[in-house]
């Protein structure tokens, strides 16, 4: 592992001495300003335990910046794309311009990934940038953190997310505290992503929701994407973090289909979308749930509710700016997640608009969260453990009585 590492090293620095120096800084110079976040700091309600310096993840943070791009999108300019398809134009972009940037994973090579995400990278930028690995989570994942210490920015793609539970030693004392307790030596600029979720009857091992398992791990940061447009911005922003990321990514949300900006953009991972405007309640959801709760704001709205839907993407920190200025408009809050609901990204956000907003609430917080079950291999059954939009309408007329 420690050759394959070395080698991959001699392949980025070959590679970088061979380019225009002046043509690479000139590349970089069009991208957008980063804004640094100190350690512990608190930015518009966010708190986020992270590196401060030069090359933060703030990317995209203007609002105007996001507004134009979704502005170009509604115009009619940009292309389609298949939600998988954005993860790898993003992916590719990112490896185009930047030599350091690396992918590790079981079949991610000529094989393209097991959902195709990586697809034809292989024959693009050779077998040491896009590298296939043994069936062994724990040893590709340490081989990755260590790439980072040395200067390389890997992206680990997990096969299926339940399977990186066999390296979370590795992302959680390694990936996740390095930094800390190297004294500010190393940086470990490392994306973790691949699928989750549950599925269509892949049976409880493959159904796993683990955002609840990372979140308690100091120094990394979580985002979830639902839609071409953030899975591609947030893709490239989550690259060129220099804190560790977990991408999570739905199974069943790699056919979904959007027009994109034909211009490069990149996200801020630490910003909630507004979905949907409303004015009686804040609905908070992420990843698939997006849609069942659009689905049932379609039902609330022909019953007279006006539901504001909120997208919240970063799921560490959570963007209490966004998420506090709608509960001071709606004053209910209800919570939407296909996590479990022990320990789950509800509960955490749950005590943090307890915490911050309790004075502008009319009703108890409520959530919504998948049962704490093993996921049923049956169809029938499956659907019983997740959230449906039916249980999120009866919610909704519970809260605003």
């Amino acid at each position: 592992m420690a050759a394959v590492s070395q080698a991959i090293a001699a392949t980025v620095a070959l590679s970088s001495s061979n380019s225009s120096t002046t043509s690479f800084e000139s590349k970089r110079s069009r991208f957008l300003p980063i804004k640094s976040i100190p350690f512990s700091e608190s930015k518009k309600g966010k708190i986020v335990a992270c590196r401060s310096n030069g090359n933060n993840s703030s990317f995209g943070s203007n609002p105007r910046e996001k507004a134009a791009a979704s502005t170009e999108t509604k115009s009619g300019g940009g292309h389609e794309l298949l939600l998988f398809e954005a993860l790898r134009e993003g992916l590719e972009e990112e490896m185009d311009r930047d030599p350091r940037v690396c992918v590790v994973g079981e079949d991610v090579g000529h094989y393209g990934g097991s959902y195709k995400v990586t697809k034809d990278l292989a024959n693009k930028f050779g077998d040491l940038r896009v590298l296939d690995t043994p069936i062994a989570e724990n040893s590709f994942t340490g081989m990755a953190i260590g790439a980072a210490m040395t200067g390389l920015r890997p992206v680990i793609e997990g096969m299926n997310m339940g399977f990186l539970l066999l390296a979370f030693n590795q992302i959680s004392n390694n990936c996740g505290m390095l930094h800390y307790t190297s004294g500010g030596q190393f940086t470990i600029p490392v994306v973790i992503r691949g699928p989750g979720g549950v599925g269509r009857n892949l049976g409880a091992e493959h159904s796993q929701r683990l955002e609840s398992y990372f979140q308690s791990i100091p120094g990394i940061q979580m985002v979830a994407c639902s839609t071409p447009y953030n899975a591609k911005g947030l893709m490239k922003a989550a690259i060129r973090s220099e804190n560790p990321v977990i991408l999570f990514e739905h199974v069943l949300l790699y056919n979904l289909k959007e027009t994109i900006p034909d211009e490069e953009y990149v996200l801020s991972l630490e910003e909630a979308e507004m979905v949907r405007p409303g004015e009686h309640i804040t609905i908070l959801t992420y990843s698939r749930m997006r849609y069942h709760v659009m689905q049932a704001a379609k039902t609330l709205v022909n019953k007279g509710y006006d539901p504001e839907v909120i997208d919240i993407r970063s799921l560490k920190p959570f963007d209490l700016y966004t998420i506090g200025n709608s509960i001071k408009k709606t004053h209910r809050v209800l919570i939407v997640e296909e996590c479990m609901r022990t320990g789950g990204i509800g509960a955490s956000l749950t005590a943090a608009i307890n915490e911050n907003f309790n004075d502008y609430l009319d009703a108890p917080v409520k959530c919504l969260s998948s049962q704490d079950v093993p996921t049923p291999y049956a169809g029938t059954l499956e659907e019983w453990t997740v959230v449906q939009p039916a249980q999120i309408v009866t919610a909704v007329e519970q809260l605003c009585q």
